[in-house]
């Protein structure tokens, strides 16, 4: 695996666009040993637009949970047909998915946050461990202004969970930012952002956002804001 300078790197892209940065890594890694991670986010969607312009054979993947919105699957059909690829696609194992709902029901997220944890490790943190073996480096769509749990994240980090690196392109921008992306290179997004909705993950366990709260707000809305991930995104130093 190429090594990094994290230091160095994240102070040479700090004033570059999100593009000079996965050019860089695909440069560096192997455009083979790095994917980015989707949940058809509109910074996911972002990425996708930029990624495939820089390499159309990309290494793209979506962690299909089982519990997602139709319309999200639906947005994954028009982004596959507008950039003529397709994603990597992993799901939880059958096995996982029959001893959680059997043992504990099939709402048992609701229950506790210990619950909640369990079926995000099975949906989605067991899925995304088999893909990461497969490459150097991640990149995803975490951005700084998001929650409170991403206000210190780096364009260029170690993932100590994974040992590789992973990266974030978007880190700085803001929400405005997106949009006028979005809107300028007419990238398809969920139409669900239309009616309040400002982060979407699995149907069950995502709302729309009321006036003034963080875009993460609707994400398990019944848990204290600094509970707020689903273990993708937790690493260790």
């Amino acid at each position: 695996m190429v090594g990094f300078d994290l230091d160095t790197l994240n102070r040479k892209f700090t004033q570059e666009d999100p593009e000079k940065l996965m050019e860089y890594v695909l440069e560096k890694i192997g455009s083979s040993k790095v994917a980015l991670a989707s949940s058809l986010s509109i910074e996911d969607q972002i990425l996708t637009d930029m990624l495939l312009k820089i390499n159309s054979k990309a290494r793209i993947f979506f962690i299909d949970t089982g519990r997602h919105f139709q319309k999200t699957y639906d947005l994954m059909e028009r982004t596959m047909r507008r950039y003529e690829f397709h994603y990597e696609v992993y799901a939880p194992e059958s096995k996982d998915l029959e001893y959680l709902v059997s043992e504990y029901g099939p709402n048992s997220f609701y229950d506790s946050v210990e619950l909640r944890k369990k079926c995000c490790e099975l949906r989605k943190v067991k899925p995304l461990q088999r893909v990461l073996h497969t490459v150097d480096a991640w990149i995803c769509g975490l951005r700084r202004e998001q929650s409170s749990t991403r206000e210190e994240i780096h364009l260029v980090e170690w993932d100590g969970n994974h040992s590789i690196y992973k990266i974030n392109p978007l880190a700085f921008w803001n929400e405005e930012q997106v949009w006028e992306y979005i809107k300028k290179e007419n990238v398809p997004y969920s139409n669900l952002y239309n009616t309040g909705f400002r982060s979407i993950g699995c149907e069950p366990c995502t709302r729309a956002v009321k006036p003034g709260e963080d875009v993460r707000s609707g994400r398990w809305w019944w848990e204290s804001p600094d509970k707020k991930e689903c273990g993708l995104h937790l690493s260790k130093p």
